[in-house]
């Protein structure tokens, strides 16, 4: 059976393993070599008597949604904010205005990337099949976990505090050895001490 400290040890020694293998999953994804023919035009007719469906703000946000495909872990208002090496998410950049100026609206831009490139352009999965799994099952793995963490530290005080001795009572812990001849001693010193007060 393993006791708290070891589990807390180990829980803790889980948890920086994963954090640093996300962190270091990041900086590899950034410093990866970019595929700069990765660029696809998401080219689309204007529609008749366009005028522009999102305001700059909401174009960001929906640069946010969409994955740079250079092999970046970058979405493309990052990239093309942030990497200048990049030559991919100007270009998508590029697409966006150009659809945003044609009159579509947030959702036909994705839909028209998700056409030109697949899945993949988007940051998140699309909200439907079995990518809800996607959604739910981390909330409930960690949920479960939480339940099963209360159930352990619960069991784990209710079998310390069976275990301890009660103040003034006199007993020794089960797990002290002591003969009664040092029991005796004890309760002597403890007696004569207390005499002093």
């Amino acid at each position: 059976m393993v006791d708290r400290r070891e589990f807390l040890v180990g829980l803790g020694g889980l948890t920086a393993a994963l954090l640093a293998r996300e962190l270091g999953g990041q900086q590899q994804g950034n410093f990866a070599p970019m595929d700069q023919n990765a660029y696809r035009p998401v080219l689309r007719p204007a529609k008749p008597n366009a005028t522009p469906q999102l305001t700059v703000d909401a174009r960001d946000a929906l640069e946010k949604e969409l994955k740079c495909q250079c092999t970046c872990v970058l979405d493309v208002y990052t990239c093309r904010t942030t990497d200048f090496t990049c030559g991919v998410s100007p270009a998508m950049h590029r697409d966006v205005l150009r659809l945003v100026d044609g009159g579509y609206t947030a959702e036909e831009i994705k839909a028209a990337f998700v056409e030109t490139y697949g899945e993949v352009a988007l940051t998140a999965p699309v909200k439907q099949g079995f990518n809800w799994a996607g959604y739910f099952v981390p909330s409930i793995v960690m949920a479960t976990g939480g339940v099963v963490l209360t159930m352990m530290l619960r069991r784990w005080t209710q079998q310390a505090a069976a275990t301890a001795v009660p103040a003034g009572s006199g007993a020794a812990p089960s797990a002290v050895a002591a003969s009664d001849v040092e029991m005796a001693r004890l309760q002597r010193a403890l007696r004569d001490d207390g005499d002093d007060d």
